[in-house]
């Protein structure tokens, strides 16, 4: 398909591009930026005047729903919102019903999404067979299918020598092992330990259960090579470890989710069960060391960790409601937001969300705007105000704790490998 992109503000964070132009789509890639071909016919013209015409979002977390959502077309629904979010790169964790540690399902799972001609889906591979942290998965054979790392999700695996010989045997064969750092049996609660929880009688994590897991992690690390990419940092402390352990040179990368950079313990309000997230909310001082731990490096990437959740799931008592929040659709607009408190310019801000997770795949074709690049590109709105109506929002899952923000822009169309994957309105 030939495309034409008319009139915008082309802002390419990875080269530093930053100025008004065209850009030209036609079999898959870039053909030009700035100006167009004389004789070129497009089969689509995108008006873009006022927009920005930006990289496609890369989310290093975000479930969606297949295997185990065939029957609720959920895979169909949840890239529909990451198109609607500009996120044309997806990372989903092994967590499925089943679980992705057999070759067949991680081939089924990228032949249905390449069928969409939506996002790109990378998945992880199971560290261990049903993640029951017992007895490693045929890392090879999932890596062959298509597995960009391999990891847990929310299950640690608790006998520490089956982590060992799992990052040993990524080592060996150079892949990456994502971790979420939570220790299993510090880890149980509900709500992050401190004055609040202890008010509303909600069972605490304490932060120690993400430094033990990390000091872990790293001791691990440091015996077997292995590269670590840990996910949704969420302590003060944790930032503290993972820059020593970055100072030291260990081969980790890192994560944050768009909620703890917002959202505080004292959000949960009067048991508000959209606010039951994993990791749990912590405290302002925690939030401020995430936002530093972006700026100075030692945090790699924002995800949205999308985890679409049923009305069933969220309409129980806080303890007992299910974990998780929808965040695809939001992703680029909570950026941009963040970017202000932060006094980040669009440019840099956007580094968190497209060149640097690509960078942490090590995936160079995505990410950036280049002529001859993937046609990965978004075009979005800044013009236009609007507030978040989670009933409007075309993922399955509904709940989302910035239900009533205000919203500054909008993604007007969404273009992934050349496909038009979104369009406002269409």
């Amino acid at each position: 398909m030939k495309i034409l992109i008319q009139g915008g503000r082309i802002i390419d964070p990875n080269s530093g591009l930053d100025q008004p132009g065209d850009v030209v789509v036609s079999n898959g890639r870039i053909a030009s930026l700035g100006r167009v071909a004389q004789g070129f016919q497009p089969d689509k013209v995108i008006d873009a005047s006022g927009c920005w015409v930006i990289p496609g979002l890369v989310d290093l977390n975000a479930r969606l729903g297949e295997p185990g959502g065939e029957h609720a077309h959920m895979l169909q629904s949840e890239l529909a919102a990451a198109g609607a979010g500009g996120v044309t790169s997806v990372v989903c964790p092994p967590d499925t019903s089943p679980v992705l540690d057999e070759p067949g399902l991680v081939e089924m799972l990228k032949f249905r999404a390449q069928k969409r001609h939506a996002a790109r889906v990378f998945p992880l591979g199971a560290l261990t067979r049903g993640l029951q942290g017992e007895s490693l998965t045929a890392m090879v054979e999932l890596s062959d299918a298509g597995c960009v790392g391999f990891g847990q999700a929310d299950v640690p695996v608790v006998n520490t020598q089956t982590l060992q010989r799992a990052m040993q045997y990524a080592s060996t064969y150079g892949y990456t092992t994502w971790l979420r750092p939570q220790d299993t049996w510090l880890g149980k609660g509900v709500a992050a330990s401190g004055a609040y929880a202890t008010r509303l009688g909600l069972a605490g994590i304490p932060v120690m259960a993400e430094t033990i897991a990390l000091q872990t992690i790293f001791d691990l690390v440091r015996a077997t090579s292995a590269r670590v990419h840990l996910q949704r940092i969420s302590s003060a402390a944790g930032v503290a470890l993972l820059k020593a352990a970055k100072a030291e040179g260990l081969p980790v990368t890192a994560d944050v989710s768009m909620n703890s950079l917002f959202l505080v313990d004292n959000d949960i309000g009067f048991f508000d069960s959209r606010m039951r997230l994993s990791p749990p909310l912590r405290g302002a001082r925690d939030r401020s060391a995430l936002r530093a731990g972006l700026l100075d490096g030692t945090i790699d990437a924002i995800v949205s960790d999308h985890t679409p959740v049923s009305e069933d799931g969220k309409l129980l008592p806080f303890a007992e409601a299910e974990v998780g929040a929808t965040g695809l659709e939001l992703l680029l607009n909570l950026l941009l937001r963040l970017a202000e408190d932060m006094k980040l310019s669009t440019a840099d801000a956007l580094k968190f969300v497209t060149m640097r997770p690509a960078k942490v795949l090590d995936k160079n074709s995505i990410g950036h705007l280049s002529v001859h690049g993937q046609a990965d590109v978004v075009v979005f709105d800044p013009r236009i105000n609007w507030t978040v109506n989670s009933g409007q929002l075309l993922s399955q899952g509904k709940h989302t704790p910035f239900s009533g923000f205000e919203m500054q822009g909008k993604v007007k169309a969404t273009v992934v490998n050349g496909h038009l994957a979104y369009e406002q309105g269409a």
